[in-house]
């Protein structure tokens, strides 16, 4: 992706971050531009509760739901981001022990954390789904955490 693309999908995340309308309408609107914008398979939005222990989703954009809608934050991917708070980059999911299987053609996963306004806690997650091995090279990851931070008032109240 070049320079002019990425300020341009940047540019429609925060147009659509800002669009009027129920939050999950708005953050569907920015999981289906998340997926077109890579073409991947499909893109999860993920709200974190720290006190209660659990992850849940909150809108999807892809071929089918999550397997897992609601899971502790211990477990998984997501698990080891918002514990590392760091975007974690599977490239070759059967490779990893803490993936938690959601679609049997998943190959790569990308976690990144969408953190609160003073960056001290995980607040919310992007998951991208690939079903190409190593699809999430160290620009695309940047690119998520661009847009991570675009998109971080959308997990306010």
């Amino acid at each position: 992706m070049n320079t002019n693309e990425r300020e341009s999908l940047l540019a429609e995340l925060r147009s659509a971050a800002g669009a009027a309308g129920d939050r999950a309408t708005v953050l569907l609107r920015v999981a289906n531009i998340l997926r077109n914008s890579g073409n991947y398979r499909w893109v999860g939005l993920y709200h974190v509760d720290l006190r209660a222990g659990k992850v849940a989703n909150i809108v999807w954009s892809g071929p089918g739901a999550p397997e897992h809608p609601v899971f502790p934050v211990s477990k998984g991917l997501t698990g080891a981001a918002i514990t590392e708070r760091r975007t974690i980059n599977a490239g070759d999911v059967a490779a990893d022990p803490r993936y938690l299987t959601a679609f049997g053609t998943t190959l790569s996963e990308i976690i990144v954390p969408v953190f609160d306004e003073q960056h001290e806690r995980v607040i919310g997650t992007i998951d991208v789904e690939s079903a190409e091995p190593n699809a999430f090279t160290r620009e695309v990851q940047e690119l998520l955490e661009d847009c991570s931070r675009v998109i971080q008032p959308l997990w306010k109240g």
